[in-house]
């Protein structure tokens, strides 16, 4: 059986044109060749520190304590920003200090942490100015996962020194009585599938606790407004017409607008970042 600390998945924006990716699993063969190597998504947009955060925060519960997830999404390589390992509750973090790691962090807190300045764990000592994820990360992933320590791969950092960004959220808005009446928030990615996801949590939708103001999945009880146009929510893709928008709670967690069989990003032209609310019918 494979051990946990085995494991190392990867997320990248280098896509899949070009021999980028392959290159690191090769540094990472050449490290340990045992490990086993799951790419979890080589097609962030470019220098997306965001997408790439959402991603590794929807992707690393499910895999074993112990798995170390290598991200390098880095439009700062190169510059003083850090290289940095990370030690959380579900396995460990290798990457650039930029904020990539932010949305993971935000829900299990860094345990401990090194700057990655040993060169001794690199792929050379005198790394390249465009790809420290063949020179840095990849090999440092690499020892990591072999059960090489922390403490020797760099010195240690505080938790309060590692780049969080600030990652979009949503507002509540109540009546003066107290009820809920609408959640503001936007989009923060859209999948392959078109689909638009939101930063607003689906427990405001799923939950029967939460606050009386809870519904059956029915289009009845909600919907989401985005500009001018008012899409109605539902539990599946399917129980919206054909080709009209819908809104609802994906496998994530997050509220999404999609279209059933078709591309909610190109029929309704949304962008990340674009405003949206969801409004309760109160009773």
């Amino acid at each position: 059986m494979t051990s946990a600390r085995q494991i190392i998945t990867l997320i990248t924006d280098f896509g899949l044109q070009d021999v980028y990716v392959g290159i690191m699993k090769g540094i990472i063969a050449q490290v340990n060749s045992t490990a086993t190597l799951i790419d979890l998504n080589h097609q962030i947009p470019p220098q997306d520190v965001g997408a790439a955060s959402f991603n590794l925060l929807n992707a690393y519960s499910y895999f074993p304590k112990g798995t170390v997830h290598i991200v390098v999404v880095d439009p700062g390589v190169g510059t003083r920003r850090r290289a940095v390992a990370l030690e959380i509750a579900e396995g460990f973090l290798v990457g650039p200090d930029n904020g990539v790691f932010s949305q993971v962090l935000n829900q299990s807190p860094m345990i401990r942490g090194v700057e990655l300045n040993n060169p001794q764990y690199w792929r050379s000592s005198s790394p390249s100015a465009t790809f420290h994820g063949r020179d840095i990360f990849a090999s440092v992933g690499a020892y990591l996962a072999g059960q090489i320590p922390m403490e020797k791969l760099g010195q240690w950092i505080e938790p309060e020194s590692v780049v969080i960004q600030n990652n979009p959220g949503c507002r509540e808005i109540r009546s003066q009585t107290g009820q809920l009446m609408t959640v503001l928030g936007e989009i923060q990615y859209i999948d392959r599938f078109g689909n638009a996801i939101t930063t607003i949590p689906g427990r405001y939708i799923t939950s029967p606790k939460h606050e009386g103001h809870w519904h059956d999945g029915s289009a009845s009880g909600w919907s989401l407004s985005f500009r001018n146009i008012i899409i109605p929510g539902y539990r599946t893709y399917s129980d919206g017409k054909p080709s009209e928008p819908l809104a609802l709670v994906g496998s994530h967690g997050w509220i999404e607008i999609a279209v059933n069989g078709g591309h909610a990003q190109y029929q309704l032209r949304l962008s990340c970042g674009d405003e949206v609310k969801i409004q309760f019918a109160l009773k």
